[in-house]
């Protein structure tokens, strides 16, 4: 799959798929699971499949914070765990990770022992930091979807050109000439073309194919 390094753009960082974790605290389990959620009705519907997926569990603490920034609606619940001590803590986690558009359950099956008020929050809160700490991430950026068409003795060059501006290669036709099909950044769509015109001396024209298309990149963290 192709990924962006994660300085080259700005967006909305978010989780790049589901992902799941799972830790033990005096004998309980607790399964933190996470994925993007671009909706309150998306957030919504994996909170009811989690829970279905582990009906037998003893809690399953909800949590979600969809937008991001300032933006944002937010919301949790203890499920059955004393009050203040499951789903609020989790959700001060994300609310700091930097993560926007992310559901997350936290199932935990009872071991015997009861860990009073604050282990519980520092269990649920452990629980959150650990998955959102091992769960791929990616970008949720605007893009355009462009082509070029060129000869194949400036195919390196264009390609390298596309890719340090922060462009994703989708697909490449090989026939008489080679065609590039991208996905840029609107942010640098200008300065893309600026570097092309320059380097084909006008030759060779970004072609625009569709605009302002919502994409979800991989991010690689070097």
């Amino acid at each position: 799959m192709n990924s962006i390094d994660d300085r080259s753009v700005k967006g909305t960082l978010i989780p790049a798929s589901r992902f799941s974790t799972e830790i033990r605290i005096s004998n309980s389990r607790f399964i933190a699971t996470i994925a993007p959620a671009f909706s309150v009705t998306d957030a919504k519907a994996f909170i009811r499949e989690i829970t279905q997926v582990y009906a037998d569990a003893t809690h399953n603490v909800p949590l979600y914070q969809i937008g991001f920034g300032s933006s944002t609606i937010s919301h949790s619940s203890d499920n059955g765990e004393p009050s203040g001590t499951a789903g609020r803590p989790a959700l001060a986690v994300l609310a700091g990770s930097g993560l926007g558009d992310t559901v997350m359950v936290i199932t935990r099956f009872f071991g015997g022992t009861k860990l009073g008020t604050g282990g519980l929050v520092k269990a649920y809160s452990d629980s959150a930091r650990s998955v959102i700490h091992a769960v791929p991430k990616a970008k949720k950026i605007t893009v355009h979807h462009c082509q070029i068409s060129g000869p194949y003795n400036l195919y390196e060059q264009i390609v390298r050109i596309i890719k340090k501006a922060g462009g994703i290669i989708d697909r490449e036709e090989f026939t008489e000439n080679v065609t590039i099909l991208f996905s840029i950044p609107v942010i640098v769509y200008d300065k893309l073309v600026g570097q092309i015109t320059d380097f084909t001396k006008g030759q060779i024209p970004v072609q625009l194919i569709t605009e302002n298309q919502t994409a979800i990149i991989p991010i690689s963290l070097r």
